[in-house]
């Protein structure tokens, strides 16, 4: 047991949360360390004149941080040493949160009568090689032939004999970086980048390097830097909207990367998964170095969630081994899904969902700017999110706690953070997650959030 104790006198409202910040300050100042039990809850709330609750609520808030652990019968200890990464949205929706935490597509009616219609289809129409088959080469051939329209869509002219169906993106991403980067190799990667790819470069046993960004994505001056002062296997982008900060990248720097990309002979991997919802793209890096980029695309945000297919386009050096660690990771596609895509790329249905989300997301997105109206933030016309960066004395941690508190959930900035240089905290708010409705009130809430003082919201000791 530790001697050192919180300062009631410094304790601000709300109670719960400054409690937490002196706590979660001296882990940081050495103060208390790896392993120290923390006071019991009760005699913790009768030293600082603090209901059991209002403590028990700081050490939920530092468990949820990562700061601390509980064990039964035992107590709570400090825990400074790596855990697993918490996902930026919360696993389940709890209650009446209003959740904008989690990224998805505008959805409504249309989209289950859609799905429900193409089951429908499917229970008349499903081939005997997509029930029966082990084999993927018996059932894809003709997937891998639409999928080409589809591309082409996108940007790319691709043959069949290079594209892979698979789970959706982060199978593609998956097979991908197992494709290029053998365990031990350096991806380079935008200093703000894709949440799940942290903890799958370390799953896969991959160094990440975050490169400095700026409001294109990537500087290719400082990816030539880290090629020249270190092994770089691979680069991961997201040069088309759907990367934290809804950025996109011109035609000019995705051609000086892949130039970069050329002078070193590294490999590329795109994930474009808004694919041709994104208007008045450039085209996609595959476009600008075809021979060594990876492209992965689906339609879950663009169409349904329930639609869990995507397509990684591989150049003829990496086709082997992109056929070979899907086989292993995943064996194969879905075929039943993979039936429906097809039908929605050829009669229209795919591109009407695209269509009809673009629509959607002008109301969104009128809706952000008005509750926004005021704070600096990033977006884009197609994005699915806005990014807000905080400043004064917020923090990331406080503040997604005190929007928590209030009924809404946001995503940590944190969360997709792959470098520290540059770093300014922020949020990811969802604005396709919900109805219109709930949008508006959340939005107002993290508005008044983010212009006030982050100690002004008062709670009841």
């Amino acid at each position: 047991m530790t001697n050192w104790r919180p300062d009631p006198s410094q304790l601000r409202r709300p109670a719960y949360l400054s409690l937490a910040e002196q706590i979660a300050n001296a882990i940081t100042d050495g103060k208390l360390s790896d392993g120290m039990q923390l006071p019991p809850h009760r005699k913790l709330a009768d030293d600082l004149h603090l209901s059991v609750q209002t403590v028990s609520r700081a050490y939920d808030e530092l468990s949820r941080r990562g700061l601390i652990s509980g064990e039964i019968g035992r107590g709570s200890f400090v825990q400074t040493r790596p855990r697993e990464p918490e996902p930026p949205y919360l696993p389940e929706r709890l209650g009446e949160v209003i959740d904008l935490s989690i990224l998805k597509p505008v959805c409504e009616q249309i989209h289950l009568e859609r799905l429900r219609q193409a089951f429908g289809w499917l229970s008349e129409n499903l081939p005997s090689s997509s029930a029966l088959s082990f084999r993927p080469n018996m059932v894809f051939p003709r997937h891998r032939v639409v999928a080409t329209e589809w591309l082409a869509r996108c940007g790319l002219d691709v043959s069949p004999l290079n594209i892979s169906l698979t789970n959706g993106a982060t199978s593609g991403m998956t097979v991908a970086l197992m494709s290029v980067a053998p365990p031990g190799s350096t991806i380079a990667t935008e200093a703000i980048s894709h949440h799940t790819l942290v903890p799958l470069s370390t799953y896969l046993g991959l160094h990440l390097e975050g490169l400095a960004i700026d409001e294109e994505g990537m500087i290719p001056e400082a990816l030539d830097e880290a090629c020249r002062t270190g092994p770089i296997r691979a680069i991961f982008l997201q040069p088309s909207v759907i990367n934290p900060m809804a950025a996109l990248m011109s035609a000019e720097r995705r051609q000086a990367l892949a130039a970069v990309a050329a002078k070193h002979d590294i490999a590329i991997i795109e994930n474009d998964i808004l694919g041709p919802m994104v208007e008045d793209r450039a085209p996609p890096m595959a476009a600008f170095a075809p021979e060594r980029t990876l492209y992965v695309t689906s339609f879950t945000k663009i169409t349904v969630p329930g639609l869990r297919i995507g397509y990684l386009a591989a150049p003829d050096r990496y086709v082997a081994a992109v056929a070979n660690r899907h086989l292993v990771s995943s064996w194969m596609a879905t075929p039943a899904i993979a039936e429906i895509a097809t039908r929605w790329v050829s009669d229209g249905t795919a591109m009407e969902l695209v269509n009809w989300q673009r629509r959607a997301l002008v109301g969104r997105h009128a809706i952000a700017a008005e509750m926004l109206a005021g704070l600096s933030y990033r977006t884009h016309p197609q994005s699915l999110h806005v990014w807000l960066p905080l400043f004064g004395s917020h923090t990331e941690d406080g503040f997604v706690s005190q929007a928590r508190l209030r009924g809404v959930a946001i995503a940590p900035g944190k969360s997709f953070r792959t470098a520290d240089h540059g770093w300014t905290p922020a949020v990811r708010i969802s604005l396709g997650s919900t109805t219109e409705g709930e949008l508006r009130t959340g939005l107002g809430i993290v508005a008044s959030l983010a212009q006030g003082n982050p100690e002004e919201l008062l709670l009841a000791i």
